[in-house]
C-alpha cells in the first residue's frame, strides 16, 4: 500500500510538471550525469560537531569549534567518507557576515585536508520555531534534537517582509563560493512544508531557488524530496533541481521502490537522510543497496553529542541513560564507534 501511494505522488510530480514553472536554467540530464560521473560513490553523513546543540552553535564565533571538526572529520576520512551535509543559519550570518563566511572558509579548509567535499544546507522547516543569536539552550535530558532551530523559523518562513535580508543571505555566501570547488552541491532548502507548514512554504522555496539560479553557482543545486504525500512541494523540488537529492528513513523494500521511482528522472540521486536502527533503516541493510543502485548515501548523525540523536524522535528518555539501540549516529564524542561491525562495513564499502 505504501509504494502504492509513493506510485500515485510520482505520477502527479510528472502530471504536474505542465503547471509547475521552472525557476531559471536546469542543469541538462546529460550535465548533471556527467557531474555525478566524476566523482567516487558519495558517502557521508549529516555532520555538526558533537559539542554543538544547532547550527548556530556551530557556526556563531563564540562556539564554532575548529578543533572538534578537525578531530570528527579526520573519524570521517579513516572510515572513507567523501561528503558531508552541513546546516547553515542565517541568523549567525546575519550577527557577522563577513565572520560567518571566514568560518566557513576555515571548515571547507578542514574538509579538504580531510578529502571531503561537504554540501550546505540554507533553510530548514525541522524542529524549533523562533532560533535566536545568542547563547543556545542546553541539551534537554533524552530528548532528540532539542535544541535544533528551524532557518528562518515560523512564522518567519512566510513573512514576505523578511525576504529581502534573507536573499541578501543566499547571494552573498553562494556568490563567495559559487566557483569553489570544495563544496559539492547547494541544498536550498532542508524538509519544507515540515512541522505543519506544508505548501505554505513554497513561497520561500521558490523564492530561494530563484536567489540561487541568479547567482549560477559552478556546484548543483537541489532541494530533497521528503513527504510523499506534499505533492506541489514533490514537483517543484524535483523539477527544479539539478541532482534529485530525497530522504528515506524506511526498510530495504520500500526504499528501493523509492529508488526505482526517482531513477525515472533520469538525473543522479543522493539519499542525504538515511539510518535510523529501530525503524529497520540500517547501515547493514541499507548501505549495500545505495552502492548497488548508485545512490549517494548520507546518513543522518556523526558523533553522538548535543544533538542527543542516538535517541528516537518519538522516544524520549527521562533519565538520560543509553537507548537499548542507538536511534542516530556513529561514534561515541571520544571516537570509539558504536558498533565495530558497522564501521568495518563503511569501510567495506568505501574500500578505505
Amino acid at each position: 500500500m505504501k509504494c502504492f501511494r509513493i506510485l500515485i505522488v510520482f505520477l502527479l510530480v510528472t502530471s504536474l510538471a505542465s503547471a509547475q514553472t521552472v525557476v531559471g536554467k536546469v542543469w541538462p540530464i546529460e550535465k548533471a550525469n556527467e557531474w555525478y560521473a566524476k566523482h567516487a560513490w558519495l558517502t557521508g553523513s549529516d555532520y555538526i560537531p558533537a559539542t554543538a546543540i544547532n547550527q548556530l552553535e556551530m557556526w556563531q564565533a563564540d562556539t564554532f569549534d575548529p578543533a572538534t571538526i578537525d578531530k570528527e572529520l579526520g573519524w570521517a576520512e579513516g572510515i572513507g567518507f567523501n561528503t558531508m551535509r552541513v546546516f547553515l543559519h542565517n541568523l549567525a550570518w546575519k550577527q557577522d557576515p563577513q565572520g560567518f563566511k571566514k568560518r566557513m572558509e576555515q571548515f571547507l579548509d578542514i574538509c579538504a585536508k580531510h578529502r571531503i567535499e561537504p554540501m550546505f544546507v540554507f533553510f530548514d522547516d525541522c524542529w524549533n520555531k523562533l532560533p535566536a543569536i545568542g547563547k543556545q539552550p542546553a541539551p534537554k535530558t533524552g530528548i532528540h534534537n532539542s535544541g535544533w532551530m528551524q532557518d528562518p523559523g515560523q512564522p518567519a518562513s512566510s513573512d514576505e517582509k523578511l525576504f529581502p535580508e534573507l536573499e541578501k543571505y543566499v547571494k552573498d555566501v553562494m556568490t563567495h563560493f559559487a566557483h569553489d570547488k570544495r563544496i559539492l552541491l547547494w541544498d536550498l532548502y532542508n524538509e519544507p512544508g515540515n512541522s505543519g507548514k506544508r505548501d505554505s512554504s513554497m513561497n520561500l522555496l521558490r523564492r530561494t531557488f530563484e536567489w540561487a539560479r541568479a547567482v549560477n553557482p559552478d556546484q548543483p543545486i537541489s532541494a530533497g524530496l521528503w513527504a510523499w504525500d506534499f505533492e506541489k512541494l514533490n514537483a517543484f523540488q524535483a523539477l527544479n533541481s539539478d541532482i534529485i537529492t530525497y530522504h528515506n528513513y524506511d526498510e530495504p523494500a520500500q526504499h528501493q521502490r523509492v529508488i526505482q521511482l526517482l531513477k525515472a528522472f533520469g538525473r543522479p540521486l543522493i539519499c542525504t537522510e538515511y539510518m535510523a536502527r529501530t525503524r529497520n533503516s540500517r547501515f547493514t541493510n541499507i548501505l549495500p543497496l545505495l552502492k548497488k543502485e548508485n545512490v549517494g548515501a548520507i546518513n543522518w548523525g556523526f558523533a553522538g553529542g548535543k544533538t542527543n540523536t542516538i535517541y528516537a524522535w518519538d522516544t524520549p528518555i527521562a533519565d538520560g541513560s543509553q537507548p537499548n539501540e542507538w536511534f542516530h549516529d556513529i561514534f561515541f564524542a571520544d571516537g570509539r564507534p558504536y558498533r565495530e561491525d558497522e564501521v568495518n562495513l563503511i569501510r567495506k564499502l568505501t574500500k578505505k
